[in-house]
């Protein structure tokens, strides 16, 4: 029998149940607050997850806008392919990452299974192409050229390929047609990234996963109209994935399409002869360096002098532009972004910077007379001009005696620029400027556009190099370090580049007078783009009138109910009278007549189509000469030119001969396009848009019917 008292054991009851209660009312307590946490405090949150959980959406890609020539044909456009994908997402969950149905894939696929692994990698700064630069959470294109029994064995092999899709997909394409790449003008699209969709946090973002982005030329410039908008259906979903109903639905709206200016007969011409006359200068031994010139790169531009709409832009080494298409390969890519190709991405038209010689000197004929000299006047064009101990030599060291301005231009007379540009040096103060110091050659040169961008609808233009005052105290801040480093070694090497160091490091940050005798004839620092050289020669056609040089020429709906026309922008005007410019205009037919292009006009109707044209052969240091020719009649202006190329007139004269022949007909031929193309191509009710025929192409037609 027990000692404990009855009482005692009645307290420890008590204890007990007492204790048990507590429990009972606080865990009841911290249920209630988690409840009212979830319900009230967070039930907003909680709610759209729980929403979120049920619903299920499903994009349609928007068919992207066709960009076509001012003809109407099409130069970019889509086509359905059959597109084998991988959700990279499905793939990791597996044990194996999904290695087992990648390789399966392959098998299927005929393709290298660790081709089809690299395919989903995902791109950084240390991953080599092939991988993916779009969002790991969309599913990964692994080929677009699937054949219909290929797909039909995936798809009735589903439970062999879970997270792989084959279907029908506009893909794009790029048609070439009569062989015309256009690839820096069109550019390429490439997927949507995690990045581009997070900049627009602060609002909805434009972009879905699936997206494809135009990353360079028109595709980029045009994007958000091309581009169109993706359609997304959501449905309402139960826990195990049955549909229970539509909850919204935004249908898809196709991309809007870009007529450019580009006529693809001309741009194949101007690819065609480029290409040729790199192949040709390839063939000429330079005498400097006796060996056959490198013509590494080049390009050509030809543009409606009246509105600055380019008809063609070439740049050469190019690419086939559908190397993008459904993502590119390893071999591609990096032939695409390798030194030994040199770097064909690049549009040479609008990014190629080169000291621009003598085609420069309607800039430096158009300064002299800003400054005062008269255009009519005689100076002398000696076979050389001495500053001090530096002697600077007229090409070929001709000596033509007392010229006028517009001779000097017929002859391409350096020291009559020499002398002038030294004596405006001079009156500036020299090495120590003025403060009223007009630095006519540089500021006319800014006045005719150089130095800044020329506004092209095209991304990533450079803007060349006006080397004035500033930007010799600006070069000499920036890299006066380096030079004082290796000047250290002066006078025990006495190399060119030890001496250049050597000078640049004392006295880098002055201008200098063989600093404004080399840049008169366009030498020296001096940097141009094709583009630019273009814009300047259409202008002095047209009567003075900067062009921003444009390839959209108008955007249609889908519908084709809506056209908005790209009416061409002019960003200033040449600072010279009308004297002045049709003395230089007459001077430039007398080049293409008696002067340094007369012999690639041999025949020239020039009663008919006055031809204009001026020749340039820059000099750079380390490399061979850089060959220039600028044209214009009062239709077109057309400038080439190729790096290491040789002459002007020798290397890319001819070439650009045969492209007017072809424009105007004087080949033999019916003429290209005799006048720039002023009217849209026809656009159906249905918003489809018929190529304008030509008349050797309705001839064709007809016969065949």
């Amino acid at each position: 029998m027990s000692n404990i008292p009855e009482t005692g054991r009645t307290a420890r009851v008590t204890i007990r149940l007492v204790a048990i209660q507590i429990l009972v009312f606080s865990l009841l307590a911290t249920l209630a607050g988690r409840l009212w946490f979830i319900q009230i405090r967070n039930g907003d949150e909680y709610a759209a997850k729980a929403m979120g959980n049920h619903v299920q959406q499903v994009v349609q890609p928007a068919v992207r806008g066709s960009i076509l020539d001012a003809r109407g044909v099409p130069i970019a456009d889509n086509e359905t392919r059959l597109v084998v994908s991988a959700n990279r997402t499905e793939l990791l969950k597996m044990k194996d990452g999904g290695k087992a149905v990648l390789n399966r894939l392959a098998k299927i696929l005929d393709m290298d299974p660790a081709e089809v692994e690299a395919k989903i990698r995902l791109c950084d700064a240390e991953t080599k192409q092939p991988c993916w630069n779009g969002s790991p959470y969309q599913p990964i294109p692994i080929t677009d050229e699937a054949t219909t029994h290929q797909t039909l064995l995936i798809r009735e092999r589903s439970e062999d390929f879970p997270g792989i899709t084959a279907e029908p997909t506009a893909v794009r394409r790029y048609p070439t047609p009569y062989k015309a790449r256009t690839a820096q003008v069109l550019g390429y699209l490439s997927p949507v990234t995690d990045e581009e969709i997070k900049e627009a946090e602060d609002g909805p973002s434009p972009f879905l996963r699936s997206d494809q982005v135009g990353r360079s030329g028109l595709e980029r410039s045009y994007d958000e109209k091309l581009r169109g908008k993706a359609g997304v259906t959501r449905y309402e979903v139960d826990k195990v994935g049955r549909v229970m109903g539509e909850a919204e639905n935004e249908p898809a709206e196709a991309g809007w399409s870009l007529i450019t200016s580009i006529d693809a007969r001309v741009q194949a011409l101007a690819e065609k002869e480029l290409d040729q006359a790199m192949k040709a200068a390839r063939q000429e031994i330079d005498r400097n360096t006796n060996r056959p010139y490198e013509a590494d790169a080049g390009a050509v531009v030809v543009m409606e002098s009246k509105t600055g709409r380019v008809v063609a832009m070439a740049s050469n080494p190019d690419y086939d532009p559908n190397a993008w298409v459904g993502g590119i390969s390893g071999a591609d890519y990096t032939k695409l972004t390798s030194k030994k190709s040199n770097y064909p991405l690049l549009n040479r038209a609008i990014q190629g910077q080169a000291a621009p010689g003598s085609i420069f000197k309607v800039v430096s004929t158009a300064a002299s007379v800003q400054a005062g000299y008269d255009f009519n006047d005689t100076y002398p064009c000696t076979s050389s001009y001495s500053i001090g101990n530096q002697v600077f030599k007229n090409f070929e060291s001709e000596d033509h005696g007392p010229i006028t301005l517009g001779r000097a231009l017929e002859v391409s007379c350096d020291t009559v620029f020499y002398g002038l540009a030294h004596q405006e040096w001079k009156k500036d103060g020299g090495t120590k400027p003025k403060k009223d110091a007009h630095d006519w050659f540089y500021e006319t040169a800014h006045q005719f556009g150089l130095g800044e961008e020329t506004g092209v609808d095209l991304p990533n233009e450079v803007s060349g190099r006006v080397p004035d005052r500033k930007w010799k105290k600006d070069f000499w801040k920036v890299n006066k370090d380096g030079w004082c480093e290796t000047a250290k070694e002066w006078p025990k090497k006495k190399d060119y580049l030890t001496r250049l160091a050597h000078e640049n490091c004392l006295g880098g940050m002055k201008l200098h007078a063989y600093d404004s005798v080399n840049y008169s004839i366009g030498q020296g620092d001096t940097l141009v783009t094709p583009i630019q050289m273009a814009t300047i020669y259409a202008a002095l056609s047209n009567g003075g009138t900067l062009y921003d040089p444009s390839v959209g020429k108008a955007l249609v709906s889908p519908d084709g109910r809506k056209v908005e026309e790209i009416e061409p922008k002019s960003h200033g005007k040449l600072p010279t009278s009308k004297k002045t410019l049709s003395q230089i205009d007459k001077a430039l037919e007398g080049v293409a007549t008696r002067g340094t292009a007369a012999w690639r006009f041999e025949g020239w109707p020039q009663e008919k189509i006055p031809m204009h044209a001026k020749t340039g052969t820059a000099e750079v240091y380390g490399k061979q000469t850089t060959s220039w020719f600028a044209t214009y009649t009062d239709d077109y202006t057309i400038v080439m030119t190729i790096s290491q190329g040789g002459t002007g007139s020798g290397a890319s004269g001819p070439a650009v001969r045969n492209i007017y022949d072809a424009l105007y007909g004087l080949d033999g031929g019916e003429g290209l396009l005799p006048k720039p193309q002023t009217k849209l191509p026809k656009i159906a009710k249905d918003g489809t848009i018929e190529p304008i025929e030509s008349k050797a192409e309705r001839r064709r037609k007809d016969s065949d019917e």
